[in-house]
């Protein structure tokens, strides 16, 4: 059976702590400094990465189904070639057209089912000149379903003017385009694709949107799936089907499945972005790695302090042995002590942590005024802190509380 932590033992083993009260206010102090340090990196970079991710994914989905490549290859001129003899061959050069995913709407159903899978949407996409007067642009059109589309994509989240609502005849536009262009909501502009014989078309703006991206606001388009069809000569095609899943961690994965069930090829937003992942998992390490050496510092910390205590207390530790107290009650009392250091500190250190990051939330910010990062409070990491810092604390109280147990009470209370 397990020995109960008796009344006796606290009792006690709070005395010692409140009569080297400076002591036990260093310690403490220092514990407190630790765990909040571990707390502000945590949430820190948990609120960075969050900030980064949603940034990378504001524009494009978690997953991306695309149609099979189209790549050059040789054609042989015969089939009757002597032993000995070369054969030749001319190279056939893809052609340069849109390729929709074949039979796309089986395809979405199919991965929609998916464990994992939240939305599918479909997209037609391609490349287009938009006119207005004597300036054009060259812009990406993006022919989508408002409603599913919506759901990976907040476009609808990103209107500045106007409305995310797309007719037939309506297209939306980001902030840059419009300024470039000298456009505005109720304004139209005139479509030019190289699909088939050229299409060409003209759409009424309905709204301006700013993604948070320069280029993206400059670039990109946004009509309705049937008009982006019919400007890129893709009668109920689609060019990519749009995949947002429930954790974008393991998108690569579920990508992955993706490819394996359905035969289409399926990029997760961490191969596209496989630069930052990299990143975010260094981030990772080395949010790791100083966490560890803060625990080792505030360990050490306790296990010195509780050295001295010791050596302090020697003489009242004779006494307690020679009134029958067992090594074990003080085992578990040096024990109590570190464990009750660790516990204050890491309650301290949590509000400490907690205050710093709320004050540099609020006071740092990006260039378009909206908060560096985000404020991620989980309850799991101070259960995680507390947990780790009472533990730290027995562990780093266990080689004093060793000694003290195994003090001689003659010589303790003779020396």
């Amino acid at each position: 059976m397990f020995p109960t932590w008796q009344p006796f033992e606290w009792i006690v083993a709070i005395r010692f702590l409140r009569e080297g009260r400076l002591q036990t206010l260093f310690i403490v102090a220092g514990v407190a400094i630790g765990v909040a340090v571990i707390v502000f990196m945590s949430a820190l970079m948990t609120g960075l990465q969050q900030s980064f991710i949603h940034r990378v994914l504001s524009t494009q989905g978690h997953i991306q189904l695309l149609p099979p490549r189209q790549v050059a290859r040789p054609l042989r001129q015969g089939t009757d070639a002597r032993p000995g003899e070369v054969e030749g061959a001319t190279v056939q050069i893809p052609p340069q057209t849109l390729q929709s995913i074949d039979q796309w709407q089986a395809v979405a159903l199919q991965v929609r089912a998916m464990p994992g899978v939240r939305d599918v949407s479909p997209v037609a996409g391609g490349s287009a000149l938009v006119v207005r007067g004597n300036a054009s642009k060259a812009v990406a059109v993006v022919g989508m379903e408002p409603a599913l589309y919506y759901r990976i994509i907040a476009l609808d989240q990103k209107m500045v003017r106007g409305t995310a609502q797309l007719g037939g005849a309506d297209l939306l536009v980001g902030t840059e385009l419009a300024t470039d262009l000298g456009v505005d909501v109720g304004d139209k502009l005139r479509l030019s694709t190289a699909a088939g014989a050229g299409a060409t078309t003209t759409l009424r703006i309905a709204g301006l949107f700013d993604l948070g991206n320069r280029g993206a606001n400059a670039r990109n388009v946004f009509v309705a799936l049937h008009t982006g069809q019919s400007l890129l000569a893709l009668p109920g095609g689609v060019t990519s089907l749009d995949v947002a899943v429930d954790d974008v961690y393991i998108a690569e994965a579920i990508a992955q499945r993706i490819t394996t069930a359905t035969g289409v090829e399926a990029n997760s937003w961490i191969r596209t972005n496989a630069e930052l992942f990299t990143a975010i998992s260094a981030q990772n390490t080395s949010n790791t790695a100083i966490r560890f050496f803060v625990g080792l510092s505030v360990a050490f910390g306790i296990a010195s302090v509780l050295a001295v205590v010791v050596v302090q207390k020697s003489r009242e530790i004779g006494i307690l042995r020679a009134m029958g107290i067992s090594q074990g009650q003080v085992l578990r009392l040096f024990l109590l002590q570190g464990g009750l250091l660790g516990l204050g500190g890491a309650v301290a250190g949590c509000g400490l942590g907690v205050a710093i990051l709320v004050t540099w939330q609020r006071s740092a910010h990006t260039a378009d005024g909206s908060p560096l990062f985000a404020l991620v409070l989980e309850p799991s990491l101070f259960a995680a802190a507390l947990g780790l810092a009472t533990v730290t604390g027995l562990v780093a109280a266990y080689a004093p509380a060793r000694r003290a147990a195994r003090l001689d009470p003659v010589e303790a209370i003779g020396g």
